[in-house]
């Protein structure tokens, strides 16, 4: 029992208390048993912000009290420290050993709720449940329990020191029932939450019978309702868990098997190889704590089932991790009914209830000792070299996210060589600046007139203003930009092989082999959606029939999962949803291509943005503002579309929430590759490809279409990639962080400055981690849609037109570096901890981009033959004999008379009034050829050579992929040589516990002749064999 705390020997002045000291005094004094009975009597005495403190208190077990055990709150210096416990430095985390002796001795259930009721006002953490330090009036840096008790514990010249000993602190009771139950053992490892105030009849009798049926199923509930939001604790026994995973056909690990030794040891040997150990020895900087993530031993995984109880290792600590045990319970929740007598699918599952408001929300709880060690090291950008410890994110986040996380730790280290290789190319660009004939030319030319580059308002200029653009376009438009090409199409192929290997042995190690989403149940949301359709009336539910001592009873409907026709069903809804994304995609087009008009229309920027005779306005304001305003079309449309996207597919009959990820993902990223690639192909392939000439120009609403520079395109294409490229990572950032960030401040600011006093009793205080969750932002499932997304988007930006800016993949490295930092933190700090779903793949995503890069090799090609100077060049040297293209800028510039103009310029005092011949790019004979103005022989010779061009290149880059994916099998051939090892082991291991159970079971009957005991071990044997074969494929280590 507790010691005796007497009260009356704490009286210091209450200007010296804050409100959780008073509300902790008081709450001690009730832990006495002559306390308890007085606590009633006094309870309607204490002030509002204390009713739902004392609120369960009255079950408090005792005899008789003394009067005057409630201290009031004080006031003056008491509002000051009630501020203070607001302050992100001043925690209570310290437990108090040094006064109570390191041990509580055996406490009251009615004692401790007393204690965790006081308390729950004086709660110093974050809402996010993350403390950060402070130094602040000797409170910081976890010391507030220290605080509490000291104060409580004053030295007094009447209290020995066996009466100063408290019953029970804040830190004890923390590290019992923090995530726990209020018996301080079973843990809670889901909560449902909703409004206290909630006086709804409907919605009580709903959440009554949903909470009766969940209970039904074998799950524990407990109830917290001392604030305004009402929490609903779930533990989820071994017998549930046990039940579920059967069904769900979870793989767990098996108890040590004879032989495996020999398999893991030689496999391992082969693994860490001398290569192996040297690489691992060299980055020894960047690996793991073995202290914090210790090195998980090899297990032999097998699907669950009751029938092997005893071989599966129910000791493990990985038997059934958090995740598993979430998944299981959320599956659970999203099938229970919560209306009586009309049990259909309609009427299931949590997320129903929560969109109708009977629950304000269903959350899994975070684990404070792993995420702060996660936080520590993984979530943090100064370990931003360190490798992430999947093993971890895996049992605390689920397989489906760690997968993200391993995809994109490989997908960023990946990038290392090709960034390498990008810097070389562009320091080649420099080291080679003064070597190039084109923009020498250019520079040194004085006399060379070109023609105006609008009608009417623009005047002749000179080609040598152009000296430093072209100088800047060579270091990107060079001899290594086919090398750099080459290297990046392999170098994607490579990238995507060698990931499908990796993720083979990652999902080989967590025991997800042979896991497709064929094992997944149909989400809730699938059956409710057939359960209205009145075609499948007859398909969706049966009636089942008992026979009891001769009566028939007829039981509920059961429903069923019925086959759904495309045609005369699905096709409908997937029509129209598909319709209306391309309707998206050309409002796209058409918005792209309004921002191609503005370029055309320079008359409408030139009186805001400068001269349009200045070429810092022709070659560098005009793309740039183009380009801002491209990113700006860009994201709002992406807003507008993602939106509609989730309503569209929900729209649609998507049976499991694998096939809903995939139709959601297709639908998105075949918008997003035209919303944010369509104008970048507009430069690489369109732009100045059909200009026409001076006499004749081709127009668009009555504008000249734009043309390029004296050096090519690909200067303007690289300012447009690097400007939407580095926009959108912005952008994302600003959506993804500080948004959530700014949220979480206001909050916490409100609470700390008391900005909503009249409110002050609504207010929910976080003093536990299912009252820390509440405020966090909810964890949706698809939430690695975006994440998945913006990556691939990044993906196709450096496959597509990297060779237009080698100097793209270091900046998507340096994005992910951080990027996986910051997506850590926001799930760590920000997000609820989502339900851990089971997968063995990134999915769809994965076919995206190896589309995506079946596509860069032809924009490749095509981006090096029409917008790159490579082909002009061989063709010229092949033609005119001069290697050294001395002459190769004016044999690209053809001749105009500057009568022949069809739209006369209007040029004013300009000082090329008097000049009769002026130069534009093409190739095209000059006015005084017999053929004006027409092509000449050379130019067909260039069309031929750029067509060829594209076709050796593609054959040739195809045939490297092609060598490339054979040679790197999807799976090694060590872990499918392990995969055979291990399944044989365990066919054989259970082929003798299935014989050791038959003579068990002959040795309790000794009635079974020999025959049947042959029949019966032979039957259980070929069944056994049977079920094992099924799984063959499906075992793996951890």
């Amino acid at each position: 029992m507790y010691s005796a705390v007497r009260t009356h020997d704490y009286d210091y002045p209450e200007s010296e208390m804050d409100e959780r000291e008073s509300l902790y005094f008081d709450t001690i004094s009730l832990a006495d048993s002559e306390a308890a009975a007085a606590a009633a009597a006094h309870r309607k005495s204490l002030s509002q912000s204390r009713n739902t403190i004392y609120h369960s208190a009255v079950d408090l077990a005792g005899d008789e009290g003394r009067s005057g055990s409630s201290l009031r709150l004080g006031s003056g210096a008491a509002a000051e420290h009630a501020a203070l416990a607001w302050q992100p430095g001043y925690r209570q985390s310290t437990a108090l050993e040094h006064l109570n002796g390191g041990g509580g001795g055996d406490h009251t259930d009615a004692a401790l709720t007393a204690q965790i009721l006081a308390l729950q006002n004086g709660r110093g953490h974050l809402p996010t449940g993350i403390g950060v330090s402070g130094s602040g009036g000797g409170l910081g840096g976890g010391g507030g329990d220290d605080e509490v008790s000291r104060r409580l514990l004053r030295n007094s010249s009447t209290v020995s020191n066996k009466d100063k000993k408290l019953p029970i602190t804040y830190s004890q009771w923390k590290s019992r029932t923090y995530r726990r139950f209020d018996d301080g053992k079973r843990s809670v490892d889901f909560v449902l939450a909703y409004n206290g105030e909630d006086q709804v009849e409907e919605h009580r009798r709903k959440r009554e019978i949903f909470e009766t049926n969940l209970q039904r199923e074998g799950l524990q509930l407990e109830h917290n309702k001392v604030q305004r939001v009402h929490f609903i604790k779930i533990h989820a026994p071994a017998e549930v868990l046990y039940r579920y995973a059967e069904i769900l056909k979870i793989k767990v690990p098996l108890k040590p098997i004879p032989g495996q030794e020999q398999v893991f040891a030689e496999s391992e040997h082969q693994f860490k190889s001398v290569v192996s150990r040297m690489c691992r020895s060299l980055f020894s900087s960047v690996q793991l704590n073995t202290a914090l993530f210790p090195e998980r031993e090899p297990r032999i995984h097998l699907e669950f089932s009751r029938n092997y109880l005893e071989l599966y290792d129910t000791e493990h600590p990985n038997f059934f991790d958090a995740s598993t045990r979430y998944s299981i319970i959320n599956f659970i929740l999203q099938r229970q009914h919560f209306v009586e007598g009309e049990e259909s699918a309609d009427n299931l599952g949590i997320e129903k209830l929560v969109q109708d408001s009977v629950y304000t929300c269903s959350y899994t709880l975070h684990d404070k000792d792993d995420r702060d060690r996660l936080l520590k090291e993984w979530a943090n950008i100064t370990k931003w070299k360190n490798l992430q410890p999947l093993d971890q994110i895996k049992d605390y986040f689920g397989a489906k996210v760690a997968l993200y996380f391993a995809w994109l730790g490989f997908y960023t280290q990946m990038l290392i060589p090709i960034s390498l290789f990008g810097v070389a190319c562009f320091l080649y660009g420099f080291i080679t600046w003064s070597s190039d004939p084109i923009s020498r030319d250019i520079c040194d030319d004085n006399g060379t007139i070109m023609c105006p580059q609008c009608d009417r308002s623009c005047d002749y200029w000179r080609l040598n203003e152009t000296c430093t653009s072209s100088k800047f376009n060579y270091l990107i438009d060079n001899n290594m930009t086919v090398v750099f090409a080459l290297a990046m199409a392999v170098w994607a192929v490579a990238y995507l092989e060698f990931w499908k290997r990796y993720s083979a042995g990652l999902v080989h190690r967590w025991g997800l082999t042979g896991f497709t989403h064929h094992v997944e149940h149909p989400r809730p949301q699938y059956l409710a959606k057939i359960s209205r359709s009145k075609r499948l009336a007859n398909r969706r539910t049966t009636t089942t029939t008992t026979t009891l001592q001769g009566n028939h009873e007829a039981k509920p409907k059961v429903t069923l999962d019925p086959d759904v026709p495309f045609w005369s069903i699905k096709f409908l809804p997937n029509f129209t949803s598909y319709s209306i994304m391309v309707l998206f995609i050309c409002i796209s087009v058409i918005a792209i291509a309004g921002i191609i008009i503005y370029r055309m229309a320079q008359r409408a920027s030139h009186s805001i943005l400068g001269s349009e005779n200045s070429m810092t306005f022709k070659v560098m304001i005009l793309p740039m503002t183009a380009g801002v305003i491209d990113l700006i079309v860009i994201s709002l449309l992406d807003l507008v579309y993602s939106n509609l996207a989730v309503r569209l597919t929900n729209y649609e009959y998507c049976r499991t929430q694998t096939e809903y990820d995939e139709s959601l993902t297709i639908k998105n990223y075949v918008f997003q590759f035209v919303n944010y690639y369509s104008s970048l192909f507009y430069i690489a392939f369109l732009k100045g490809k059909f200009v026409g000439y001076p006499a004749k120009y081709n127009r668009v609403l009555g504008f000249r279409q734009e043309e390029c520079n004296p050096g090519g395109c690909l200067m303007e294409l690289c300012m447009q990639l690097v400007i939407i490229m580095a926009g959108k990572q912005v952008v994302n950032a600003i959506v993804e962080m500080l948004i959530p960030y700014l949220m979480r401040t206001l909050k916490e600011l409100s609470y700390r400055h008391g900005w909503y006093k009249s409110h002050k009793d609504n207010r929910l205080v976080p003093y536990n981690q299912f009252t820390e969750d509440y405020n966090l932002l909810p964890a949706e499932s698809n939430s690695l849609y975006v994440e998945y997304l913006e990556m691939v988007v990044q993906f196709g930006f450096i496959t597509l037109f990297s060779l237009a800016f080698p100097l793209a993949p270091l900046l998507a490295l340096i994005n992910n570096v951080v990027e996986v930092r910051l997506d850590a933190i926001k799930m760590l700090r920000f997000l609820r901890r989502p339900v851990g779903m089971r997968a063995h793949d990134i999915g769809v995503w994965h076919n995206i981009m190896t589309v995506v890069t079946r596509i860069a090799v032809a924009s490749s090609a095509m981006i090096i033959a029409f917008s790159s100077n490579l082909i002009p060049k061989i063709v010229y040297a092949a033609s005119m004999g001069d290697p050294e293209l001395n002459n190769y800028l004016n044999f690209t510039l053809a001749v105009f008379n500057t009568k022949d103009f069809q739209v006369e310029p209007l040029l004013g005092g300009s000082q090329y009034v008097n000049e009769t011949v002026c130069r534009y790019t093409e190739f095209r004979n000059p006015p005084w050829h017999p053929q004006p103005y027409k092509r000449p022989m050379i130019y067909w010779k260039i069309l031929t050579g750029r067509l060829a061009f594209i076709v050796i290149y593609q054959n040739i880059i195809t045939m490297l992929q092609g060598i490339l994916r054979w040679a790197v099998p999807d799976v090694s051939g060590r872990l499918l040589k392990r995969i055979k090892r291990e399944n044989f082991l365990l066919r054989e291991h259970i082929i003798e516990y299935e014989r050791q159970q038959v003579h068990i079971q002959a040795a309790t009957t000794p009635t079974t002749t020999a025959t049947q005991l042959k029949s019966e071990e032979g039957s259980a044997l070929r069944q056994r064999q049977r079920e094992t074969d099924d799984n063959n494929t499906n075992t793996s280590y951890v």
